[in-house]
């Protein structure tokens, strides 16, 4: 195993750890531990991104230019998940049955028009073929 594999296996790892633990602190009341686990899953999510700048660097790849539009994207997308789990809360944690259901039907929407915004619409015309004789 090379060297910059081993560091991204060991960085991600504990990365990972460290999040998945904050978000369990932060989202489970019984343990009470809101602040603690806001900060441990920051933490965590601070260490897997510097892995992957680790990685490229250990690899020799120059950083990448920001592209505003992927940006764009990526924050819509998270916008839109969140609307779709505010809709399943609002079901199961709430009993806000009818209110819930609306929500959610909106995330999924708004998930939907994702697909258009990052790979467009095609036209499904058939190309034909000419046969030269």
């Amino acid at each position: 195993m090379e060297k910059k594999n081993f560091i991204t296996l060991v960085f991600g790892v504990i990365g990972g750890l460290l999040f998945s633990l904050g978000m369990c602190m932060a989202l489970l009341e019984e343990w009470a531990m809101f602040n603690e686990g806001v900060i441990l899953g920051t933490i965590g999510a601070v260490l897997l991104l510097l892995t992957w700048l680790i990685y490229r660097k250990m690899s020799g790849k120059k950083a990448k230019r920001v592209n505003w539009k992927v940006v764009a994207k990526t924050i819509y997308g998270i916008f839109a998940a969140l609307v779709f789990g505010a809709g399943m809360c609002m079901i199961m944690v709430y009993s806000m049955m009818i209110y819930g259901i609306i929500v959610g039907v909106v995330g999924i929407l708004l998930l939907l028009l994702l697909i258009p915004m990052c790979f467009g619409l095609k036209d499904s015309k058939k190309e034909e073929v000419i046969e030269e004789n």
